[in-house]
């Protein structure tokens, strides 16, 4: 049998389980063509090396090919077709935890400030006033992309000042108050849908009127974090991401409340609501973002350091049920 017809066999026989197994079977097929017309009991463990060891291969992306090949591989010793796993040595991985990037307030001014001249190519999709809008809500706010994305018109009454986020996956629906300077930066973009035409259903459209792309938002984020020449210096793999507007709103409110020597013991929760975090675990990893200058004060406001808890707080409580 050959490594080909064998790849073949091996994805019908998982298909017929029910998986989808569309990219499993393209990298299987990649080791079959890096392999050549081979014999399934003639692949050899440099071989497979080899082709684990490609260019531009992230120490996720081998380990995850690396536990496929020992699945397929597994799947044929069981049945007696090769007399033993052709398999390199295991790498050592050693997982750096993920951190996010925290943008400084001068990044961010270069950001919107790059809206204005990324956005006048003809092929852009998203005009430049949606985009530096887009930017500030989501610094503003604190939302996911995703949650300023599926915004509608409706939702944003500019009369009381209040945003309705919708519920999505692990995120809570909420209902949460917006300042006087996001309020008319929002009723300014409005306004210019309006003279358009009728504005309704997404808040956020491109030129066409239709929702955002999440891959064109991607692009277009790329193309402005260059063109402002925003980048992490830190050894980091990634590069700041849209997304870390939304880690950068967290840390850059609970700094303000340091320096202004607020209860985070209040304080905390009331964020992980606005965010529309199920608990206030993921809000107190922010703690550990905050400047080191404020590490001392950061010791003596800290929940951790208190004795009375948050939930104990009834008055606290009450408003968290409000939001």
């Amino acid at each position: 049998m050959t490594l080909l017809e064998a790849v073949a066999i091996y994805v019908e026989r998982k298909r017929s389980e029910g998986c989808f197994y569309g990219k499993s079977e393209k990298d299987l097929l990649s080791l079959s063509n890096h392999v050549g017309k081979s014999s399934l009991n003639r692949v050899t463990a440099r071989q497979i090396a080899s082709f684990l060891d490609g260019p531009k291969t992230s120490p996720f992306t081998w380990e995850k090919k690396y536990g496929l090949l020992r699945s397929f591989f597994d799947y044929w010793l069981a049945r007696g077709e090769i007399d033993a796993l052709p398999l390199p040595a295991k790498r050592r991985t050693s997982h750096r935890a993920f951190i996010p990037y925290i943008y400084t307030h001068s990044e961010i001014r270069a950001l919107i400030k790059a809206t204005r001249t990324s956005q006048r190519r003809r092929f852009c999709r998203i005009d430049a006033r949606t985009l530096r809008t887009l930017f500030i809500f989501l610094y503003g706010t604190g939302t996911l992309v995703g949650e300023a994305k599926r915004l509608q018109v409706e939702d944003v009454d500019l009369k009381k000042g209040l945003l309705t986020i919708r519920a999505h996956h692990h995120n809570r629906p909420r209902t949460i108050p917006i300042g006087p300077d996001l309020k008319k930066i929002l009723g300014e973009y409005l306004e210019s849908r309006l003279r358009q035409g009728p504005s309704a259903g997404h808040f956020f459209t491109n030129k066409t009127g239709e929702s955002l792309n999440v891959s064109t938002l991607s692009a277009t984020f790329l193309r402005v974090r260059r063109q402002s020449e925003v980048e992490r210096c830190d050894g980091a793999r990634y590069q700041p991401r849209m997304h870390d507007l939304r880690h950068t709103f967290a840390v850059h409110r609970i700094t303000g409340w340091i320096r202004h020597r607020a209860d985070l013991n209040r304080m905390l929760p009331a964020l992980a609501a606005y965010m529309g975090q199920a608990g206030i675990g993921s809000t107190e990893r922010y703690l550990s973002l905050t400047p080191e200058r404020f590490r001392t004060q950061l010791d003596k406001l800290s929940p951790m350091r208190r004795k009375k808890r948050w939930r104990d707080d009834k008055a606290l409580m009450k408003f968290l049920a409000e939001l």
